[in-house]
């Protein structure tokens, strides 16, 4: 199965980013939109598991989630990732509780690279995706003008969870196999 660790956000936070997203839609010839369900922060991408690297994995989640209490990020900036002609990746950039968030990835990391998951080459950069290949009306400037990420609640991170990504019906749809509370030492 197809999996990531991941913080899932409450339905206030997914409606400002739905917001955000909306005219984004508006700004744009074409793309593809994250579904407001499906809107999160990535932590890792594991790829494929088995259901026998599951419980390896919980105990990392477990281990790290006692280690880091929940804590606040806002929604501060919008960028993207390039491509040819387009934008490959629009997203949406954290501020907040910024060394909350890196000691939790950083103890997911240490404790998956014993279960035999590659560390990250590249630094994480933590964002929320909303959409991707995506050709605007405007200049990128413009449309950043346009946004005001102000509204967007602070997002709560409370938990963290492995998170199984499937297609189904042609939608892509996310569930979380297993969710462990943030509570520090």
């Amino acid at each position: 199965m197809r999996t990531f660790i991941g913080i899932d956000f409450d339905v206030k936070v997914k409606d400002g980013i739905k917001a955000v997203q909306s005219i984004v839609r508006e700004s744009s010839r074409k793309g593809r939109f994250k579904y407001m369900g499906n809107f999160h922060l990535t932590l890792k991408f594991l790829g494929e598991i088995s259901e026998e690297q599951i419980p390896s994995i919980n105990k990392v989640l477990e281990a790290s989630a006692k280690e880091v209490g929940s804590f606040g990020l806002n929604i501060e900036d919008i960028g993207f990732f390039g491509g040819k002609g387009n934008i490959r990746t629009l997203w949406l950039g954290l501020g907040g509780s910024l060394a909350s968030l890196d000691l939790l990835y950083k103890k997911i990391e240490e404790g998956l690279e014993g279960c035999g998951f590659d560390k990250e080459k590249r630094p994480y950069m933590p964002h929320i995706t909303i959409a991707q290949d995506l050709i605007l009306k405007t200049g990128f400037a413009e449309l950043r003008e346009s946004i005001d990420l102000k509204d967007i609640p602070v997002i709560d991170a409370e938990e963290v969870s492995l998170i199984k990504s499937e297609e189904i019906q042609g939608k892509r749809i996310y569930t979380p196999i297993s969710t462990f509370r943030l509570t520090g030492k």
